[in-house]
C-alpha cells in the first residue's frame, strides 16, 4: 500500500474514533491508526494483487472429481467492515489431464477472500477463478460462514451459519452436485 493511501487510512481512523467519543491521542490508541492502516493492508491485500499463485500438474484422472474440503477463511463484510469467517469446499472434476496442486486451493480461497465481500459473491468468485486458470469439466463451490454483522450487531443471533453454494458446469447435474455434497458431509 503506497504511503499516501496509508496516511489516508491513518487519518480517517483517528476521525472515526474521535466521532464515537474517544482520545485518539490517549496512550492506548496512540499508535491505533496505524495498526489498522497496517491491518488494512493484508486483509484487503486481495484488491492490490493478482491471482497468479498456481500450478498444474498432469494427472490421470480425467473425469473423476477432486474434493478439497473444510478450508478456512476469513474475510470482511462490505455492509459493515465487520469480519465473517468460515469453511470453503470445493470441488472439480479435470479435463486435458490437469489438476491444480492441491495447496494452491486454500490460497486461491484467501486471495478471493481477501477483500471487502458478501458471501454469496465470494462463493461465485472462487468457482470462477478455478474455472479461469484450470481445465475443468465442472467446478462446485460450498461456504459455511458466521458473521459478526450477524452476531454482534442488529439481531445478535450467535451461532447461525450462512451456506452459500456455487456449481459450473457438470455440477449443475444432478448426480455430481450430490455426489460433491455427499463428499463434503461424510467425515
Amino acid at each position: 500500500m503506497e504511503i499516501e493511501k496509508r496516511q489516508q487510512i491513518e487519518q480517517a481512523v483517528s476521525q472515526i474514533l474521535s466521532a464515537v467519543g474517544e482520545d485518539p491521542t490517549r496512550p492506548g490508541l496512540q499508535e491505533t491508526p496505524q495498526r489498522v492502516a497496517r491491518m488494512y493492508q493484508e486483509i484487503f491485500s486481495g484488491l492490490t494483487e493478482e491471482f497468479t499463485d498456481y500450478k498444474l500438474f498432469e494427472a490421470n484422472n480425467q473425469g473423476e472429481m477432486v474434493v478439497v474440503k473444510d478450508i478456512h477463511f476469513y474475510s470482511m463484510c462490505e455492509h459493515h467492515l465487520l469480519p465473517f469467517f468460515g469453511k470453503v469446499h470445493i470441488a472439480y472434476i479435470p479435463k486435458e489431464n490437469k489438476v491444480i496442486g492441491l495447496s494452491k486451493l486454500p490460497r486461491l480461497v484467501e486471495y478471493c477472500a481477501k477483500r471487502p465481500n458478501v458471501q454469496e459473491n465470494l462463493t461465485v468468485m472462487i468457482a470462477e477463478l478455478l474455472a479461469e486458470h484450470v481445465p475443468v469439466e465442472g467446478v462446485a463451490v460450498a461456504v459455511e460462514a458466521k458473521h459478526m454483522c450477524m452476531e454482534m450487531r442488529g439481531v445478535r443471533s450467535p451461532d447461525s451459519k450462512t451456506k452459500t453454494f456455487h456449481y459450473l458446469g457438470a455440477f449443475q447435474q444432478r448426480e455430481w452436485k450430490q455426489d460433491f455434497l455427499a463428499a463434503i458431509n461424510h467425515a
